[in-house]
């Protein structure tokens, strides 16, 4: 997976890329990122990048010279088809953890990543690919989302974390929040870990596991839930953990 982030302020990523399994992930070349400013494209004699918007208003709105010519460059030589290129933008689709999947089943990602009031619609219309918004908020910039979206989608990669299985079983792969986890000491000041988690019955565990995952995402995403194809089982358990309550 290439990763190509075109910014204002490349200087902005380099403690989130250069630490921990995003790190990892490309000294075992999983994945690469090429970080470029694309004011380093500019034509104008001060390497502008933005300009008043045609009709009036308020804020400076980018320029489509730099970014066309930057997506140019990182797309130049580049053997694949096989690409998004991502607008990083509060009008854009809300990102979730289906998202992440679809993407992680390219081979280059390319992130625009604005400042000021907006971008010229006709980096919308001739160069973008996918518009995405990581919430229902603004933030000054798209570097943010840019990261969001970088982590979440190289942990899906396959070599890129050390248990392949961690990803699977995340909050929000499976349609549900992830179960609890325990570690040890069995009792840490009175408080145990389940007698189950620790029988060795694995067929005990793995419904156990998958009970708290229900009762955890009726408890704090029911929004989930009502979305979600239940199987009987599940109708009853739900059933159950509702008495329970």
């Amino acid at each position: 997976m290439r990763f190509d982030i075109l910014t204002l302020f490349p200087e902005m990523f380099t403690g989130v890329l250069g630490n921990s399994i995003l790190k990892k992930a490309a000294e075992k070349q999983l994945v690469s990122y090429n970080i470029v400013d694309f004011r380093d494209f500019s034509e104008d004699k001060h390497q502008r990048v933005d300009d008043y918007p045609y009709g009036g208003g308020g804020g400076m709105v980018l320029t489509p010279q730099p970014i066309f010519d930057a997506l140019d460059h990182v797309t130049k030589n580049v053997g694949t088809n096989n690409r998004k290129v991502i607008l990083l933008c509060p009008q854009g689709e809300r990102y979730t953890q289906k998202k992440a999947e679809e993407l992680a089943q390219c081979e280059q990602l390319i992130f625009i990543c604005g400042h000021y009031e907006g971008y010229d619609e006709r980096i919308r219309e001739h160069l973008v690919t996918d518009e995405i918004s990581i919430g229902d908020y603004v933030l000054t910039g798209g570097e943010l989302g840019a990261m969001v979206i970088i982590d979440s989608v190289s942990r899906l990669l396959p070599g890129v974390l050390g248990n392949e299985t961690s990803a699977v079983t995340d909050s929000f792969s499976s349609g549900l929040l992830e179960y609890p986890h325990y570690t040890r000491p069995v009792d840490f000041r009175g408080f145990k870990v389940p007698d189950v988690l620790t029988s060795g019955h694995h067929k005990n565990i793995e419904e156990w596991r998958h009970k708290e995952a229900l009762k955890r995402t009726l408890t704090r995403r029911p929004d989930l839930i009502k979305v979600r194809e239940l199987s009987d089982k599940e109708k009853l358990w739900l059933q159950s953990i509702e008495i329970e309550d």
